[in-house]
């Protein structure tokens, strides 16, 4: 992508120095942690008491706090991508809500490292970005890009854009109502009917990404050769499908949360190639036409 120029968003509340380090995870690593979350998950049980398990188990060995070390160059740099391309969802989603005749409310986004406390309750870097509607936050540990890259082959700057872009996503759903809405739902549904409501949730913050992109790189040519490639690859990677077959061969589809690859591709592929909001109908169709 090309960011030159591009202003950093304010709206940032960096707690990387109050964390503890991801290092203190141990010899697992993030990425395995994630595949005994996914793993835990996939049997029935709740990933969140896995991620409390595996660091309940390992802490006793952290010994290093973050506080006052020193970023690499490397982490610098994504921590100034993810502010510039929070700052172009700023300008992106104030433009349309304005034509909407609405008044957008940009998200914080908080980083951190290893773990810490959100409005949603407790975070965990191996749950991966995540956007908490409570105090409006999308949180990230920029460890996930590390782990996208080693993991699940995901690499690339429009990638990782796409990233953030889909938890911006969540949040312009909470605006607009749907993601109360789709919780409320959710609430007196079978775990299985919550999960179909999940995935269009998920579709449609794919939607918005793709959307965010469109208008992106009308206002600022911010796209280049590979850029969508980049994105597309992510959403293939990062489908229920594909994640459930790479874990353990095979998939569930009435366990599914956030959609298929194809599904995933297909929805952010939409966003990106119209950039009208108004084609972000995740809800009105059936399983089969999503």
């Amino acid at each position: 992508m090309n960011l030159s120029g591009r202003r950093e968003s304010s709206n940032v509340d960096d707690r990387r120095r109050s964390g503890i380090s991801s290092a203190g995870i141990g010899s697992m690593g993030i990425g395995g942690v994630i595949v005994v979350a996914l793993i835990t998950w996939m049997m029935g049980g709740n990933p969140l008491d896995a991620l409390q398990m595996v660091t309940d188990s390992q802490m006793s060995n952290v010994t290093t706090q973050t506080q006052g070390r020193e970023f690499t160059p490397e982490e610098e740099e994504l921590a100034k991508f993810s502010r510039q391309i929070l700052a172009g969802t700023e300008d992106v989603w104030t433009d349309i809500f304005q034509k909407m005749g609405k008044t957008y409310e940009a998200p914080r986004m908080v980083l951190y490292t290893g773990s810490v406390q959100t409005g949603c309750g407790g975070g965990q870097a191996a749950m991966g970005p995540f956007y908490c509607s409570a105090d409006q936050c999308l949180y990230i540990d920029l460890s996930f890009f590390t782990s996208m890259k080693k993991q699940l082959g995901a690499d690339g700057d429009f990638a990782y854009a796409y990233v953030i872009a889909h938890e911006v996503g969540h949040h312009v759903e909470y605006l607009l109502g749907t993601l109360n809405k789709a919780h409320s739902q959710m609430n007196r549904m079978s775990q299985t009917d919550a999960n179909k409501v999940s995935v269009r949730l998920e579709l449609l913050a794919d939607f918005y990404a793709g959307v965010w992109a469109y208008h992106d790189n009308e206002k600022f040519s911010s796209l280049e050769d590979g850029d969508i490639e980049e994105a597309i690859n992510c959403a293939q990677v990062i489908g229920d499908n594909y994640l459930q077959e790479k874990a353990r061969g095979y998939s569930q589809p009435e366990s599914f949360t956030h959609g298929t690859s194809k599904q995933r591709m297909k929805w952010l592929k939409l966003g990106l190639t119209t950039g009208d909001i108004t084609k972000g109908n995740t809800f009105s169709l059936s399983d089969d036409e999503l």
